[in-house]
């Protein structure tokens, strides 16, 4: 699989596209292109290991629920710009989520002026099954342990065993096949293992 793929890919499905060696200079990049607005983040270890609320924090109004509990989450789904990540991307395009609550995935489709997401190597899959595969046996199970969920895949960490245990955080799955009309997609691909 390779960036210059992917990205003529996404290009062609509506998206604009950036590529970078490293997390650091996108998070550069995200620094200098995003001032003097509303931020909201959705849930997303990439963003956290970037530094990215710290760093908007100085020159934008952020609102995040990890950093200011879960009062933040409805103010986030409101701001002009919106930084996330996704769970799996396709090579041939697909862009893949899963979430708990529901905001993360519903500020990936509307409401927001821009959308980030920031997206590292190890995202990235040759097609859409397999990124569906990832999203749902990787990315799932991990974020199913880092919050101490009693599930058979936090459990095992092994894969998604599709429970009903009502500590599941898969409730939701959206699949973006393209640019959703009206909202300005850019998409940052980092050429660094990021979140999960």
């Amino acid at each position: 699989m390779s960036f210059e793929t992917v990205q003529k890919n996404l290009e062609s499905l509506g998206y604009t596209v950036r590529t970078f060696e490293t997390g650091a200079e996108a998070a550069v990049y995200l620094n200098t292109a995003i001032d003097g607005v509303s931020v909201g983040f959705g849930g997303s270890c990439t963003a956290q290991e970037l530094g990215l609320y710290d760093m908007l924090a100085t020159h934008n109004e952020v609102h995040w629920h990890w950093v200011g509990g879960p009062g933040e989450r409805e103010k986030a789904m409101q701001t002009k710009v919106y930084i996330s990540s996704v769970n799996g991307l396709a090579e041939t395009g697909e862009i893949i989520n899963i979430d708990g609550a529901g905001n993360r995935v519903a500020s990936t489709l509307y409401g927001h002026e821009k959308l980030y997401l920031v997206i590292g190597r190890n995202k990235l899959a040759a097609t859409y099954d397999e990124a569906l595969w990832r999203a749902r046996n990787i990315a799932a199970p991990k974020n199913a342990q880092r919050l101490n969920r009693k599930t058979p895949c936090a459990v095992k960490g092994d894969h998604c065993y599709n429970c009903q245990s009502p500590d599941r955080i898969c409730k939701a799955l959206v699949v973006l096949w393209g640019a959703p009309m009206g909202l300005s997609v850019e998409i940052l691909l980092v050429d660094e293992d990021l979140g999960y």
